[in-house]
Order: structure tokens, then C-alpha cells, then sequence
């Protein structure tokens, strides 16, 4: 009897790993497990210093660009001894709290504004020394000669101390613009300040009283009480309107929720209050945006009343959008 034929047995078609193969598949395997294992802890990052902010703001006013100018900050410790001479400790206190901002230290802030009408280049108020203006100018992308036109909200220090280096005007093309009851005032005053920056230039200002045009679409209103002609501006492009307050009102916690409070530098103590009441009172009525001279930077904002006096609201996108104003 004949025996079958098995059929051949066929070769396996995945060979057998090697010894090395099961070595490395082995340790493939066990690989997710060492990424979690603990690692060697790095070294802490290092602090950076704190920042202060972009000495600059800009936006678009219907067809004018306005940029806040950072002249200068600096703290101001004792600020009761400032503002708000006629309140109590209490309330003074108070008020910080409702603020959220310490009662026995202030920041101050010295905000020069710059308006680009399209066809001039004005510049309000010039800070504290020509350093500090003139870094801010550069940081926004101008220099102090392309500077048209300057005006002076009035001639207290810091609003003036830009104007000239110890031997020239730091604006050598412009032309400028002020108060005639300001310049009166000071011219008869005997002051330092005054006599070396603003007096050499009396040949090249413009004199203007109350609602006067300071520049295309800019209107002087007439503010005293800080000082005896100490002027806001209106700043009008394509419907749209910003009231410059410069030193009106001067701190946002004490100041504007309480126009009566008097302030150490105004020199009026009693106007200055009446136009602060009345000023404010304007802007919050008519929902205006509004840049104040020494208001957190960058010192634009609007007003709600609130209780006796107002409360100051900061800007917040509004100016990035069509129709700002």
C-alpha cells in the first residue's frame, strides 16, 4: 500500500525575532514609562524689572490723529497735602479706598497732547524739560522741530519747562499760542520759569482769549481758577469733539468725584472749583471723551455723575473702533 504524500511545510512569513529585536522592542516598550519619570529640576527664571507704560497712546479723532505725550511720572507722597486741602483724614481716605489706590502715595503724571490736523502739527502744553518731551516725540515717531504750532493751556512749571534748551527754543519751526490774561499775569509776576522760557518767545505767540481758534478745528475755552487765565481746549474733526482739560481737574480719585475739594496749586481756590464743577459737568453731559493733563496715563477717559461730583470712566476700546468721538 502506497503511503500519502504530506505536503511540505511552509516556511513562516514573519521570521522569528532575533535576541537584539526583542532587546530593542523591549526597551520601545518601556519608553512611555521613562517620560514619566521625575526630571532634573531647571533653574528659575530669572524677575524682570516691572514695566512703566508706552510713553505714547494714539488714535484717530474723525480725521485727526491725537497722541498723548508721557513727558514725565513720578510718585507724590502725602497727597492730603495736595488735594482735597479742605477734607478730613476720613474722608480723604475714603475716597483712596473707593479708588482702590493707597491714601498716603499718588502717582503724578505730566501729559502733553499732540494733534496732527493733516496740515499742522500742535502740540499742547511741553512738560517738565525738554528731555522728557522730546524722548516722548521721538517715541511716537516725530522730533520737536516738525512741531507747527505749540499752546499753552497756562505757565505753571510743568507745562512749560519743555519749551527751551538752556541756550535755544526746542521747537525751532514753531510757532506759538496762549492766553493774553495768562501772559499778563505772569509777565507782571516776577517768575524764573516764566521770564527764561515763555517771554523770549512773546514775538512768535499768538494772543487768545475765550473761544478764540487756537488751530483748524481747536477752540479755546476760557477755565480759570488754577490760574487766572487757564484755558481748556475743544478739539473738533468731522463731527466729532474731545475736550483737552489740561490742569481743571488734577487727580482722578479726588478730583473729579469732588470738584469742591480745593487743590494746593490752584491759585483760585474757589473758581477753580466753579470751573471744575461746570467743565466736568459739560463733558459728562455730553458724553464727550476727554485727556486730562495729569490723569492716569494715557489720560483719556469720560465722566458719569455720581452722587456730588463725577466719576472718571478710562477709555477702553472705544477709540479703535469707526466713529470714536
Amino acid at each position: 500500500m502506497t503511503r500519502p504524500v504530506l505536503p511540505t511545510r511552509l516556511a513562516p512569513t514573519h521570521p522569528m525575532p532575533t535576541r537584539r529585536q526583542l532587546f530593542a522592542g523591549a526597551a520601545l516598550l518601556a519608553a512611555p514609562a521613562l517620560l514619566t519619570l521625575p526630571r532634573r529640576a531647571e533653574a528659575a527664571a530669572p524677575l524682570q524689572e516691572a514695566t512703566g507704560p508706552v510713553p505714547f497712546h494714539r488714535f484717530m479723532l474723525g480725521s485727526y490723529e491725537v497722541t498723548t505725550l508721557l513727558a514725565g511720572t513720578r510718585p507724590l507722597e502725602n497727597p492730603h497735602e495736595t488735594f482735597g486741602l479742605n477734607a478730613s483724614a476720613e474722608e480723604f481716605a475714603a475716597a483712596a479706598e473707593a479708588a482702590f489706590v493707597p491714601a498716603d502715595m499718588s502717582q503724578n503724571f505730566f501729559t502733553p497732547t499732540l494733534v496732527n490736523t493733516g496740515g499742522q502739527l500742535v502740540l499742547f502744553d511741553t512738560g517738565l524739560a525738554p528731555e522728557g518731551i522730546t524722548a516722548a516725540l521721538n517715541a511716537a515717531g516725530y522730533a520737536p522741530a516738525q512741531v507747527d504750532v505749540v499752546v499753552l493751556t497756562h505757565m505753571h512749571g510743568d507745562h512749560i519747562g519743555g519749551l527751551a534748551n538752556a541756550d535755544s527754543p526746542l521747537f525751532a519751526n514753531a510757532s506759538y499760542v496762549a492766553g493774553q490774561v495768562e501772559f499778563d499775569h505772569w509777565a507782571a509776576a516776577g517768575n524764573e520759569g516764566f521770564d527764561g522760557k515763555v517771554r523770549p518767545l512773546a514775538g512768535q505767540t499768538r494772543f487768545i482769549g475765550d473761544g478764540d481758534t487756537a488751530a483748524p478745528g481747536i477752540t479755546a475755552i476760557l477755565a480759570p481758577g488754577h490760574t487766572p487765565g487757564h484755558m481748556a481746549f475743544r478739539v473738533e474733526s468731522d463731527g466729532k469733539s474731545l475736550i483737552l482739560i489740561a490742569d481743571a481737574a488734577n487727580h482722578f480719585a479726588f478730583s473729579i468725584p469732588h470738584p469742591d475739594w480745593e487743590v494746593r496749586f490752584d491759585m483760585d481756590k474757589a473758581q477753580a472749583a466753579e470751573t471744575r464743577r461746570s467743565l466736568l459737568g459739560m463733558i459728562a453731559a455730553d458724553r464727550l471723551p476727554f485727556i486730562g493733563y495729569h490723569m492716569p496715563f494715557p489720560a483719556l477717559g469720560y465722566l458719569e455723575t455720581a452722587g456730588e461730583g463725577f466719576r472718571f470712566v478710562p477709555a477702553s476700546y472705544q477709540q479703535m473702533l469707526p466713529g470714536f468721538g
